[in-house]
């Protein structure tokens, strides 16, 4: 039993109580709200480092054995994603203080953020599908009071259709779990993955397929997407960024965990998968193209690159099961500090739309801040993006698969195309005729830089990373480590 699995979920909870109940106090909820982000982060690396050296780690809450009791599960993937959604917590609680826009502290935007931050890491760490289904209404709550907190007419409309698609997802996600206790007697994630293969595929395939359009709809895959593009660019800045770096990437962690342990082995799933991702890829960054707004470029783009991630899933080698690991941990970041750049330019420049931008290149650190992330997306080496879509493209050779590696090698072109509009239009072009540039915060250009070292830091060291992404692989390839570690002597 390892007490540390379960301190990401109750540091977060910590962390929101005291900022709730300083929220009469903004400065203080600040200082509570950031110390408690660097408290998960600094716990998030122990339990990547306690599973490294010890292997899968379990909780079991009040000692109730599994499939009993409630079950804390972390494995090299969690714990990465554990870690990474840290990361970009703590560089967002430090970018909204140096936000010049309202965020609607008066109302909770760091308590939800925390509370949001422990829906996301009961997700990762948890045990069981139920419990699964719990903690992304968690985050779902939280997400959508964050997304509506600026009150204005774009972010109430967006904030209602997305919670009205993500009840149709938790509704098919409710009628996969009830299929599933029917058929297998259990929830739970370990048992499961004894059970389910052992099931006639006339059962199998039609939860399956529940399962899919749940997680597709969370993740944004085709055709499932059209809900995310409108919906991130409405909040703030910080608010916006976070949602663009992570909460898709639960959706595509929960397909990556379901179909490793359970479906891997149904024929066609992979096929399907593979389908689904090159869709996803060209549908995502054709419709980036054709936006003149820098949020809604990188909203696209965020549709876009998850194809990339279920192209991995569907390829289901180690390697492409690392590469997508790997995907997933540089696309969060990146995403994240592609947000963060799009805030700079608007309040040097005072406008996300394209039209009205330009002469930003006269600002040479935010200019070199924009091509770091944007080229790292496009898939530019060194950068962190090269090396994850090279692993994914290898991967997809060796497999023989050339149709779904010829897209994935078109849209990174298209993409850099995309980044390279932005960077005609808002730094390259001369500036509209009597408008000044402004100053940007220097703790937000901070943030942004920190973020960019990280990106390169990943692509010019890339074997750490790629060593903790092949152990996840590893164990996310063999359950028996998962289901000996959770049953015991009853695996």
């Amino acid at each position: 039993m390892s007490l540390l699995v379960s301190f990401p979920i109750l540091v977060a909870l910590a962390s929101a109580i005291a900022s709730l109940a300083a929220l009469n106090r903004p400065r203080l909820a600040r200082e509570l709200s950031l110390a408690g982000s660097l408290a998960l982060l600094a716990g998030a690396v122990l339990l990547v480092l306690r599973v490294r050296d010890h292997g899968v780690q379990v909780l079991e809450v009040g000692s109730w054995p599994a499939p009993f009791g409630i079950t804390f599960v972390a494995d090299m993937l969690a714990a990465l994603m554990v870690l990474i959604t840290a990361t970009v917590a703590v560089a967002t609680i430090l970018f909204a203080r140096g936000s010049r826009e309202p965020l609607g502290e008066s109302a909770g935007f760091h308590p939800l953020l925390h509370f949001m931050l422990m829906g996301v890491s009961g997700a990762f760490l948890t045990g069981d599908l139920f419990n699964l289904y719990v903690w992304f209404e968690v985050l779902l709550i939280a997400s959508f009071v964050l997304l509506t907190l600026t009150r204005t007419r774009p972010s109430l409309e967006s904030g209602l259709k997305y919670v009205l698609i993500n009840l149709l997802a938790s509704t098919c996600f409710l009628a996969a779990l009830g299929f599933l206790y029917a058929a297998t007697g259990t929830v739970n994630l370990a048992q499961l993955a004894q059970r389910v293969p052992e099931l006639p595929a006339h059962v199998a395939l039609p939860i399956g397929a529940f399962l899919l359009i749940a997680f597709g709809i969370k993740a944004a895959v085709f055709p499932l997407y059209a809900w995310l593009p409108p919906a991130y660019p409405t909040p703030s800045v910080p608010v916006s960024a976070i949602f663009a770096g992570l909460l898709t990437k639960v959706g595509v962690y929960a397909m990556l965990r379901v179909t490793t342990l359970l479906f891997s082995g149904y024929p066609g799933t992979r096929t399907l998968l593979l389908g689904i991702a090159a869709l996803t890829m060209l549908t995502g960054v054709l419709g980036a193209m054709s936006q003149g707004e820098s949020r809604r470029i990188l909203s696209f783009h965020i549709v876009s690159q998850i194809g990339y991630m279920v192209m991995g899933i569907g390829l289901g080698s180690p390697l492409a099961i690392a590469g997508t690991v790997f995907y997933v941990l540089h696309h969060i970041v990146v995403k994240t500090n592609l947000f963060f750049v799009a805030g700079l330019i608007q309040q040097a420049a005072g406008s996300f739309e394209l039209y009205r931008l330009g002469g930003l290149v006269r600002k040479p650190l935010l200019a070199v801040l924009f091509l770091i992330p944007a080229m790292s997306l496009a898939g530019l080496p060194p950068l962190s993006g090269f090396w994850a879509k090279l692993l994914l493209v290898r991967a997809g050779l060796d497999l023989g698969t050339s149709l779904v590696v010829g897209v994935a090698l078109l849209v990174g072109m298209l993409t850099l195309y995309s980044m390279l509009k932005i960077w005609n239009e808002a730094f390259w072009k001369a500036p509209p005729a009597g408008k000044a540039l402004q100053p940007v915060s220097r703790i937000q250009i901070a943030v942004v830089a920190g973020m960019a070292l990280v990106t390169l830091g990943i692509g010019l060291q890339p074997d750490l990373l790629f060593r903790l992404c092949t152990q996840a692989a590893q164990q996310l390839g063999d359950p028996s480590h998962y289901i000996e570690a959770v049953l015991g002597g009853d695996a």
